[in-house]
């Protein structure tokens, strides 16, 4: 998917606001295991994934908390640490090399102040968000943990090839052994 097709999934953006926009965006490429983000550290610039796994997590307890992972064509941040320039909580790491193209917080607000379109679009990417995060916070608490997986299998199949299993029954706050078991017997 075009980066101006997913944009118009959340604003119909007209063309010259997005050329306005991919003006100001500068490729970069990470490894796999590179850290985009580590606790402390203020997120300076906003991501978008071209290719790639990208997962944001926190430790706690000796074990690692998956909040979320990235890819193509997704926004990559952690967005109260880009949103506020506050330091982050926890980290942004590639779970494989990764090509992304990047935006500095500076340089999207002058946009904003030169487009209201490009700030509609990215005040209604926000909102998908936070509507997603509520939304994964319902099912984190009210569906089973086979629920969950069938959940997480329709909405993002692909992960089951790319990500370690580890993390995706962290991210489903599933044990690992329980993760295996729905792996092996529930047919999708």
């Amino acid at each position: 998917m075009r980066l101006l097709d997913y944009f118009r999934l959340f604003h119909p953006l007209p063309e010259a606001d997005y050329q306005l926009l991919v003006s100001k965006l500068k490729p970069r490429s990470f490894k796999k295991g590179e850290f985009l983000t580590v606790p402390g550290q203020v997120q300076k610039d906003l991501y978008f994934v071209k290719s790639g796994v990208q997962m944001s997590y926190f430790d706690a307890e000796e074990k690692v908390h998956v909040i979320a992972f990235t890819y193509v064509p997704n926004p990559c941040a952690i967005p109260e640490s880009f949103s506020f320039q506050a330091p982050s909580r926890y980290f942004l790491t590639c779970l494989s090399d990764s090509e992304m193209d990047a935006i500095s917080y500076e340089e999207l607000q002058k946009l904003f102040d030169q487009s209201r379109e490009l700030e509609r679009l990215f005040r209604r990417m926000t909102e998908a968000i936070l509507a997603g995060m509520i939304n994964r916070h319902i099912e984190l608490h009210s569906m089973s943990i086979e629920e969950r997986y069938r959940t997480f299998c329709q909405r993002s199949p692909h992960l089951l090839q790319l990500v370690p299993h580890k993390y995706i029954a962290s991210y489903l706050s599933i044990d690992p052994s329980n993760f295996s078991k729905l792996f092996n017997t529930v047919k999708i």
